[in-house]
């Protein structure tokens, strides 16, 4: 079987805490055609150093960016891979997870993109937040129009999409600070719905300093500010509105 070259994009910025599991998490998948691209914002805390480490193995960019939004783009335009994917500097790929995307691309050429499940972990690497793991999983065995609707129950880091789609949809959206995955995933969707695998392929950390654990009341704010750009329909709005004061409850118990 002949496997696509899998291009990954990781946006860097005094992470120093948690990039070497992450570059550790990409290298360690002994995946046959791997391209890997680290875009640092020139970091100031111990992340230089250790980038410093990998640069026989891995393509670095290091400068000024305009936010994490700009710099996954620069990675993405220079993604050579016939598939790609961003993994943020916190969080980690589970072994085995590239061979698994691949061969599913390559099984299924007609598979525009796929989403995956994802642990939820915290500074430490524990297990959290369970019930909204298992909730969103839920959600996903619902057609893709209508759990996208309603909420972005997708994994970031777990979702890989052929880079041929960027041809048809341009880019991520650079006005976009917190919900850019969002945005993309209703782009995504007007093409093809996603392809659901449903082990875990990654783990999604939530820290203090993570815009998921300090930032997520602005960030549903966007998000609905997103779901207005593609969905018209009244009764999905009021809904996806309803749902984001609900999760935005169980947030706060859970912190």
């Amino acid at each position: 079987m002949l496997l696509p070259t899998i291009s990954v994009i990781t946006p860097s910025f005094n992470q120093g805490q948690f990039i070497r599991q992450t570059i550790e998490s990409v290298l360690g998948q002994h995946y046959p055609s791997l391209d890997y691209t680290v875009i640092d914002a020139l970091s100031t805390d111990e992340t230089p150093a250790i980038l410093a480490e990998y640069t026989d193995r891995l393509r670095l960019i290091a400068e000024k960016d305009n936010g994490q939004t700009d710099a996954l783009n620069k990675g993405l335009k220079l993604a050579m891979g016939d598939v790609v994917c961003w993994l943020n500097s916190d969080d980690y790929f589970l072994p085995d997870t590239l061979l698994r995307v691949g061969e599913f691309f390559a099984q299924n050429p007609d598979v525009l993109w796929l989403t995956g499940d994802c642990l939820i972990v915290d500074e430490n690497g524990l297990t959290i937040q369970q019930p909204v793991r298992q909730y969103k999983r839920l959600l996903r065995r619902l057609p893709a129009g209508m759990f996208l609707g309603m909420t972005n129950a997708i994994c970031q880091p777990a979702t890989f999409w052929r880079r041929s789609a960027h041809e048809q949809l341009g880019y991520l959206d650079e006005s976009l600070r917190y919900t850019m995955d969002y945005d993309w995933w209703l782009r995504l969707n007007r093409l093809q719905p996603p392809a659901v695998l449903r082990q875990p392929l990654t783990a999604f950390r939530i820290h203090k300093e993570s815009k998921g654990g300090s930032q997520f009341e602005r960030q549903f704010n966007e998000d609905y500010a997103v779901l207005t750009r593609h969905v018209s329909t009244r009764y999905v709005r009021l809904a996806h509105q309803l749902h984001n004061q609900l999760i935005m409850g169980a947030y706060r118990m859970l912190k």
